[in-house]
C-alpha cells in the first residue's frame, strides 16, 4: 500500500485526483495552463463548482468550469468535470458514465474519472480513456467499502509529459493522510484547489485565496 502523501510529493503534475476512503472523499485540481490555474473550488447547495478567480483571464470556460461534487440522493457524485451533471440528471452513476467519453482536448484526451459514494459505503469509481483507434474504453472499479485510514485513488494522468500520459491500471490503495497534509503534498506550482469531505464536514482548499 502506497502513502498518498508521499505519492504526491513525488509527482507533480497527476492533473485532477479522486481519492474515497471510509470516512472521507478528497478531489483535487492542478493547472499548468493560466486559464486552468486561474480557479477556485467554490460552494453550491448540493456540493461544490469551480469558478474562475479573476473573470477577466478566463479563455475557455468549457474544460474548466463545472460541478465537480454534487448529491445524488443520499449518494455522493464527484468527478472531474461536467459529466457529474449528466450523471445526476440520469439518476445512474453507470448510465451517466455509459452517456459521456474522454474530454475532446487533443492530444491528451483527458480521461473523466468519477465517483459515487454511496450511504452504506460502498462505492465506485470510473475512468473513460481514449484509445489508438478513437473509441472510448469504459473502466469501471465496484468496492463494497473501504478500511480505516485506507483509501482509493484514481487521477487523469500518470505524471507530466507532452501529450500528457493517461491513468494506467486499477485505483491505487493509498493510506489516507489528513486533508491539510494531501494539500502540502500537492506540487506547489501546479495546485489550484483541494475538496475534503470528512464524515461529512467539508473544507475547501484555494491556493489562488492565500490556502
Amino acid at each position: 500500500m502506497q502513502d498518498l502523501a508521499q505519492l504526491l510529493r513525488n509527482n507533480p503534475y497527476p492533473g485532477r485526483g479522486i481519492v474515497v476512503g471510509k470516512d472521507r472523499v478528497y478531489y483535487f485540481i492542478m493547472g499548468r495552463s493560466i486559464n486552468s490555474r486561474n480557479r477556485i473550488f467554490s460552494l453550491t447547495e448540493d456540493g461544490i463548482r469551480t469558478e474562475a478567480h479573476d473573470p477577466a483571464l478566463l479563455a475557455d470556460p468549457s474544460l474548466i468550469i463545472y460541478h465537480p461534487v454534487r448529491t445524488m440522493g443520499d449518494a455522493l457524485v464527484v468527478t472531474n468535470g461536467d459529466q457529474t451533471d449528466t450523471i445526476v440528471e440520469k439518476g445512474s452513476f453507470r448510465e451517466g458514465c455509459m452517456a459521456r467519453e474522454f474530454e475532446p482536448d487533443a492530444p491528451n484526451f483527458t480521461p473523466r474519472i468519477s465517483a459515487i459514494v454511496n450511504a452504506d459505503g460502498s462505492f465506485e469509481i470510473s475512468i473513460l480513456k481514449h484509445q489508438e483507434n478513437g473509441r472510448c474504453l469504459r473502466e469501471f472499479f465496484a468496492y463494497e467499502g473501504a478500511d480505516e485510514g485506507v483509501g482509493y485513488f484514481i487521477s487523469t494522468y500518470q505524471g507530466d509529459g507532452d501529450p500528457l500520459p493517461t491513468f494506467a491500471g486499477e485505483p491505487i490503495e493509498v493510506k489516507m493522510p489528513e486533508p491539510d497534509v494531501v494539500w502540502k503534498a500537492l506540487n506547489a506550482d501546479n495546485k489550484v484547489s483541494l475538496y475534503a469531505n470528512v464524515g461529512g464536514e467539508v473544507t475547501l482548499f484555494n491556493k489562488n485565496l492565500g490556502d
